[in-house]
């Protein structure tokens, strides 16, 4: 599945083999579902589980991507004290790496950004990409069979990150303001590189991008075997993109998935390499935060200098870059003083451009 690289096979398996060593995937119970519509949760859904136990209102909702994938999405619509949506923010949040929407939630409230942002009157929405322990669900496939899984991270930006804009957008009315980490960064770049023609450009006021990837020439891989994975929570599943997605770009460009063929390629996209990601066709007007860590495996301090090197043409009023020397790639999620230290800017950036 997707890596967007020319990589040598062997590179390849053999992050991906670890990755397959040390987590496991577990199926999920399919439920019906209304598409655009507020459905019954599952028992052990997210909001059940993690949002409505603090006290907070939960929505839960499914959104059918283009190609039928069926996504988790929850909505907080207000704080603990209360209030209406009609004239607050949306603000989608985006998980990363071996995440789904809980990644949002699962610290104490005054820590996660996903209650944060609720209580300072923002209209929160969690989604959860395919494949993911609650969006494993598709119109006509089963996740039992390997059809279900034939989708790179490439699928992510073209479908399900698209759908979920229209979906918020059209359910609020309002443009939304969208907050990625780790994969949530990706598939951001990879949607809005390609500029005008994606209509969803039109939907979006503002982009926050925590622990941003694009490229993944300096990523030690030694290192990430042994330092990022045990830091993963043992509850997360791999999507099959995911387990590929570290060695994505380790060839200094940001491209759509190789299929290690010629003739493959050519098949796909009429010419034999993967056609590249242009980050320069990223509106310059679209406001941009970056904030990433001295510390972080995966988003490395000089992967993220080649990409704002890449945005080198940005307005400058509205591209905001924040480092942390001591952050670690899950810092940004986790981190009990990542509110004063990232969701405060976060939120300021937000609101200047909302």
């Amino acid at each position: 599945m997707g890596v967007h690289s020319l990589l040598s096979t062997f590179s390849v398996l053999s992050l991906c083999t670890i990755f397959l060593l040390v987590l496991v995937t577990i199926p999920y119970k399919s439920f019906g579902f209304i598409s655009g519509l507020a459905v019954e949760p599952p028992p052990d859904g997210i909001c059940a589980t993690s949002v409505t136990i603090h006290g907070y209102e939960c929505q839960e909702y499914e959104v059918t991507t283009d190609d039928g994938y069926i996504l988790s999405v929850q909505r907080i619509p207000q704080g603990r004290v209360g209030g209406g949506v009609n004239k607050k923010l949306p603000v989608i949040l985006q998980h990363g790496l071996f995440l789904d929407g809980r990644s949002w939630v699962l610290n104490s409230p005054d820590q996660n950004l996903g209650f944060i942002l609720a209580d300072r009157g923002f209209d929160v929405w969690m989604a959860s990409t395919r494949g993911t322990h609650f969006s494993r669900r598709h119109v006509s496939l089963d996740p039992s069979y390997l059809k279900f899984w034939d989708w790179s991270w490439d699928d992510l930006a073209a479908y399900d990150l698209p759908a979920v804009v229209d979906f918020v957008f059209n359910q609020t009315g309002k443009k939304v303001n969208y907050v990625g980490h780790s994969q949530g960064t990706v598939i951001a770049l990879a949607l809005f590189s390609q500029g005008k023609p994606v209509k969803q450009i039109d939907k979006v006021n503002s982009v926050a991008l925590l622990s941003p990837i694009a490229y993944l020439s300096f990523i030690p891989e030694a290192a990430l075997a042994k330092g990022f994975i045990a830091q993963v929570p043992i509850h997360t599943s791999i999507l099959s993109s995911e387990i590929v997605s570290c060695s994505s770009a380790r060839d200094g460009i940001f491209r759509k998935y190789d299929y290690g063929n010629l003739i493959e390629n050519e098949l796909h996209y009429g010419a034999i390499t993967p056609p590249v990601y242009d980050l320069s066709a990223i509106p310059r007007n679209l406001p941009l935060f970056l904030s990433y860590g001295g510390r972080d495996l995966l988003s490395d301090v000089i992967d993220v200098q080649i990409l704002l090197n890449a945005l080198k043409l940005h307005d400058p009023d509205k591209l905001s870059v924040q480092y942390i020397q001591n952050y670690a790639h899950l810092d940004f999620i986790f981190g009990v003083n990542a509110k004063d230290v990232v969701y405060n800017k976060v939120i300021s950036f937000i609101l200047q451009h909302g």
